[in-house]
């Protein structure tokens, strides 16, 4: 059986601020206190989970805590946001109602971290699978883009959320996320020019000119130093902890995830720093000859590399800044600007750019997350906005008025969603309701949103009134109409009750709103809320060349000029609130309150009188009071029968009925009075806590006895089998003794035994040995007497037979020494007889030289011997090359062979013979040649020069004939009307592929060559498609690999160069490259052609140019090349690896 914790088990304070008894602001106080102090930083208040920043990491959002409470009921484990989203989620996939999270909290409580840890464990509970996850991904990875460019550094908080957020998560039926919506609201622009001390400006621009490379900061024109541009403040432009260089690159991931374009990326950069550079525009006063004061541009400089950024005439905008064009019906009435309202109009153009940037980014965002899907979807919202603010070290001005409006409603519609879900639950379970009584702050939302007298109205009235318009005329209309409000404080108001008040302030008004009063100061209400942008820098805008300026000031377009003003400020936030409250009446809401237990950042550290504000501007100390008037606790009555069970001897151990019954004997079994509990239909329901707090401690005491009754049970138990563990070991060791007293007696026995039976078998070996070596006696005294015997005989035999023996050897050698006498005596005969016929060959030789040498005496000479050697020498030779006459090799250039040298004085020869005569063989097979395979064997010559070694494709060509006209376009009848077209004589026709860029798709194309151009006709109509002179060809670019790929480059300027380069593929890459080089070395007027041997070359289409670069891969399709695109600036070409 699986054991559930509760909510009540090991509870440190009180787990649900309903349960806290006596309930009042300090023990309220006290109870978070002590949670936060033992690292629980999350309390409930009914189902409203209280979240209290740590300020540190904590191992508390871990998978395994994921797993935890997944699919687990509200209050069955300690307070957690898991358990919070995990009944939202469950809601929404099983129940089919459609769920909202509401996340408030003042700047640095913990909204945005909260409303990730929301996302983040959606996105780990729903389902899996790569469409899924792809989605699931791009709704995590929106949150780095907006929190880039919304998000910034503030006294209270290193990453305060500057704007509203709403995400509407959209899911199919089995729950599975298919996409987003997100809606921002009142984004802080103001932050834009000017920031409070000790905060800076939106993270993005840091993170720009820390993150991005010196050749991104190069193009854009921009500076590392932040002390450059007047928009960054300096004193805290390094925050500890933000690493703005890294954060810039998970930003630009996060682009690309969520389905950014580069071209889109780089807008946006560019956006970004010309943002940077308009706040260092400086104006100068200058007078008219009228006498009126105008303004002047101080360093243009500025200027002139904002406008380059964004494709601006820099005339176009300096008069933009200078003049100011006011249209009514047919008037154009222009005036000059001074310096104050140029540099009005710089700070104003400079808000609405961040602003509609950051609207445009939501919108691009919306469109990559949007679900793809026109079916009904389950919808989970998600709110992160800014929560209650009220600023006693500066002035709280027209945002933190319209921040509280904003939560006036939310509090409005928390209390209405609060008090219907307590009696829609009532109702469901059959329990009677009682009304509530609270504070309903209709009132207050009425006052600041009445479109009559409401302070919005006369805000817009005031703006909208001609004449004289300043905020002290707004706070005189406030004081009229809204002086008898018993929530509208004013010194100047006709209630005299504030006349002498002497903490309000003169310029100032007070509101009472739900969470305190509120002191604004209506310096600015005016201008902000009508945030006018003047109509010539609009126009200046939308006559940038840059394409997402125009989409940002649609309104610049002169066709459409509109003389309507344009909503003010609060106009637009109201109809957006409005918007946004009925869209959460739609659905089931759930509420994440947090809080910031002090201003230091620091974890462990609790400031009460922080932390008190907090809890009343947040109207908890309402919210348990609403959930207290009923009944404080509800609880289904199976998991109260578990756990009450041991209260009542009637449902312990085990309860065999409906729960519902057994929670009835045990609640009647208790002391408990009737009116503090009723039975629902599914629930009990307890009214007061101490009542809940008295079952615990009799439970408490029940476990406590039930944990003695088995402590005793346990004791006896484990006693008895410590007993009947020694009595089985005890006749275990007896057994075992007894067999070993056997055994040893046993082997006593068997040891006398064998000795008797030793000395036994001992006795009678000794007797068979003694008979045996009788026997053996007798069988030797037989075997020597025979011996002797025998040894007789053989030695009387053998004597005999060596006195024969030596009489036959005797007469064999004396017949061997008459032998070698008679051979002795012929030999000496025939050696002197040999002596005597060499004496007279000998006599006879010298003889007849004495008779040559008297007779050619007279002819010989004294340099007799050297004739006589160079005859030798001479007589050598001339039969060495008659022999050559015989071995010569074959005619053949190839044939390498060569008869070997006979002596080796002829090495000389013999290393020059071979080359003379390959050469002249050699000229014997040139003389055979034609013009036209003269011609071939240049064409080959010349394509080994280009691509011999550098070409993977050239060793296959080698073998390959070039044909030239591969479609024999003069004869074929298909190709008549082309052939027509060409005047000239074609050198060269085949059919190729030009390439696509959109796609890397090759389209076939005839592909012709003539002395002076280049002709690509179409395959199927032979219509002329382009024609490119030779002059106008630049170069040619062909890979290292075995691919038929190769670009045409065209010369820039060229009339040619229109439409770009052409990308071609063809199988006989190398005939068409070789005729090209030596076409156009030979075309007049032309130098010769370059080509360009390299796996990656740009190509020029158009006003593009694309990076064509080659790849090796795995074979596929047939081992045939595949070019894909992989963005707008590069093709990739696979080309498979040859084995």
């Amino acid at each position: 059986m699986e054991v559930k914790t509760s909510l009540l088990d090991n509870m440190i304070g009180v787990g649900d601020m309903v349960l806290l008894e006596p309930l009042s602001e300090d023990s309220f106080i006290e109870n978070l206190r002590k949670r936060f102090d033992h690292n629980e930083i999350y309390t409930y208040i009914g189902s409203v989970v209280i979240s209290m920043n740590p300020y540190r990491s904590l191992p508390i959002f871990t998978p395994e805590k994921v797993e935890e409470y997944r699919n687990r009921n509200f209050y069955e484990l300690s307070p957690h946001i898991y358990a919070l989203a995990d009944e939202a989620y469950r809601s929404l996939r099983d129940q089919d109602k459609d769920q909202c999270i509401l996340i408030t909290g003042e700047s640095g409580a913990g909204k945005t971290e909260a409303s990730k840890l929301v996302m983040s464990y959606v996105a780990a509970v729903c389902g899996k699978g790569q469409e899924v996850n792809k989605v699931k991904e791009q709704l995590l990875q929106s949150n780095p883009v907006l929190e880039a460019f919304g998000n910034a550094k503030t006294v209270r908080n290193d990453n305060s959320s500057r704007f509203g957020k709403y995400m509407d998560i959209e899911f199919d039926f089995k729950g599975d996320p298919l996409g987003g919506v997100i809606s921002n609201y009142l984004l802080e622009k103001s932050r834009v020019v000017k920031q409070p001390r000790g905060e800076r400006n939106f993270h993005i621009f840091y993170q720009l000119l820390s993150g991005a490379s010196d050749d991104t900061l190069k193009k854009l024109k921009l500076d590392r130093d932040y002390s450059k541009y007047n928009y960054l403040s300096l004193d805290s432009a390094v925050v500890n902890g933000l690493d703005d260089a890294a954060n810039f690159r998970t930003v630009k991931n996060a682009m690309q995830i969520v389905g950014f374009m580069e071209d889109e990326v780089q807008s946006v950069l560019e956006l970004v720093a010309a943002v940077l550079k308009l706040g260092d525009i400086e104006f100068k006063p200058e007078s008219r000859c009228n006498g009126s004061d105008e303004s002047r541009i101080k360093d243009k400089n500025d200027l002139k590399e904002m406008c380059e950024l964004l494709g601006i005439e820099q005339s176009v905008l300096e008069r933009a800044f200078s003049y100011r064009t006011v249209e009514a019906r047919l008037e154009k009435v222009s005036t000059t600007l001074n310096v104050a309202q140029a540099y009005y109009a710089r700070d104003a153009l400079a808000k609405n750019l961040y602003s509609r940037l950051f609207s445009w980014l939501v919108t691009r965002i919306n469109e990559s997350i949007k679900a793809q899907t026109k079916a009904r979807h389950k919808v989970m919202g998600v709110l992160d906005i800014y929560g209650f603010e009220i600023f006693e070290d500066r002035d709280n001005s027209f945002e933190q008025f319209i921040i509280n409006y904003c939560n006036e409603k939310l509090q409005q519609i928390f209390i209405e969603l609060t008090l219907r879900e307590e009696q829609e639950e009532y109702v469901r379970e059959g329990i009677e309701w009682t009304n509530i009584e609270y504070f309903n702050n209709a009132i207050i939302c009425d006052l600041i949103e009445n479109h009559q007298n409401g302070i919005l109205a006369m805000l817009d009235e005031e703006c909208l009134r001609p004449g004289t318009v300043t905020d002290e005329t707004f706070l005189d209309k406030l004081n009229t109409i809204c002086a008898e409000h018993q929530h509208f404080e004013s010194r100047l108001s006709k209630n005299s009750k504030f006349l002498t008040d002497h903490s309000l302030p003169h310029n100032c008004f007070r509101i009472q709103h739900y969470a305190g009063k509120v002191l604004y100061r209506v310096e600015g209400f005016v201008d902000k809320n009508n945030d006018l942008l003047y109509r010539d820098l609009s126009q200046a805008m939308y006559k940038a060349n840059h394409s997402l300026i125009k989409q940002l000031f649609p309104e610049g377009n002169p066709g459409k000029v509109n003389l309507k003003r344009p909503p003010t400020a609060g106009f637009q936030f109201r109809a957006s609130v409005g918007t946004l409250m009925k869209n959460l009446q739609t659905k089931n809401p759930n509420y994440i309150r947090c809080i910031k237990p002090n201003d230091k950042k620091a974890s462990h550290i609790f400031t009460d009188s922080l932390v008190c504000h907090q809890v009343r501007y947040l109207g908890l100390m309402e919210n348990v009071r609403v959930r207290r008037a009923g009944y404080a606790f509800r609880q289904a009555y199976e998991p109260c029968l578990e756990r009450y069970k041991m209260l009542c001897k009637r449902t312990w151990p085990h309860w065999r009925g409906p729960a519902r019954e057994g929670v009835e004997v045990l609640m009647a079994d208790l002391p408990v009075p009737a009116e503090e509990f009723s039975f629902g239909r599914s629930k009990i329901f307890i009214r007061n806590p101490r009542t809940l707090f008295f079952l615990e401690e009799r439970r408490r005491q029940c476990l406590q006895d039930l944990a003695t009754l088995i402590q005793k049970i346990y004791r006896g138990w484990k006693c008895r089998s410590h007993f009947l563990l020694l009595k089985k070991s005890q006749i275990v060791v007896a057994a075992w003794y007894r067999r070993y007293a056997q055994e040893k007696k046993y082997q006593k026995i068997k040891s006398a035994t064998t000795v008797v039976q030793s000395y036994t078998r001992g006795w009678q070996a000794r007797k068979l040995l003694r008979e045996l070596k009788y026997q053996k006696r007798c069988e030797e005294a037989v075997t020597t007497i025979s011996a002797f015997w025998h040894g007789t005989q053989a030695r009387m035999e053998l004597r005999r037979l060596k006195q024969e023996a030596r009489n036959k050897h005797a007469v064999t050698v004396i017949w061997a020494y008459w032998q070698g006498t008679k051979a002795r005596r012929e030999l000496r005969t025939l050696k002197e007889e040999a002596r005597r016929k060499h004496a007279v060959a000998v006599i006879w030789a010298y003889w007849q030289g004495l008779k040559v040498r008297r007779e050619y005496r007279k002819f010989f000479r004294a340099n007799a011997g050297k004739k006589i050697y160079d005859f030798t020498i001479q007589r050598i030779m001339q039969k060495y090359f008659l022999g050559l006459k015989s071995t010569m090799p074959s005619m053949s250039p190839i044939d390498k062979s060569w008869p070997a040298r006979p002596y080796r004085f002829l090495d000389g020869v013999h290393r020059e013979l071979p080359r003379i005569f390959h050469l002249w063989r050699c000229k014997k097979y040139r003389s055979q040649f034609t013009e036209e395979k003269k011609a071939v064997y240049e064409e080959k010559l010349e394509a080994s020069e280009i691509f011999k070694d550098k070409k993977a494709l050239y060793p296959s060509s080698v073998s390959q004939p070039f044909k030239g006209d591969y479609l024999e376009i003069s004869t074929n009848p298909k190709y008549q009307k082309l052939n027509s077209a060409v005047d000239e004589k074609v050198l060269l026709a085949d059919v190729v592929n030009k390439i696509n860029r959109a796609n890397g798709k090759g389209t076939a194309r005839i592909f012709l060559l003539t002395k002076k151009s280049v002709v690509l006709a179409d395959q199927k109509t032979g219509q002329v498609k382009a024609s490119v002179p030779l002059p106008d060809l630049a170069s040619v670019s062909v890979s290292t690999q075995s691919d038929g790929f190769f670009a045409l480059r065209l010369k820039e300027g060229s009339a040619s160069a229109v439409k770009g380069d052409f990308l071609l593929s063809s199988e006989h890459l190398i005939e068409i490259i070789t005729k090209l080089h030596r076409t156009g070395a030979t075309a007049a007027d032309s130098k010769q052609l370059n080509v360009d041997i390299s796996d990656e070359f740009l190509v020029q289409f158009k006003h593009d140019k694309v990076c064509v670069k080659f790849i090796q891969g795995a074979p596929k399709n047939g081992n045939s090349v595949s070019c894909k695109r992989k963005n707008n600036r590069l093709l990739e070409v696979s080309v498979p690896t040859t084995a």
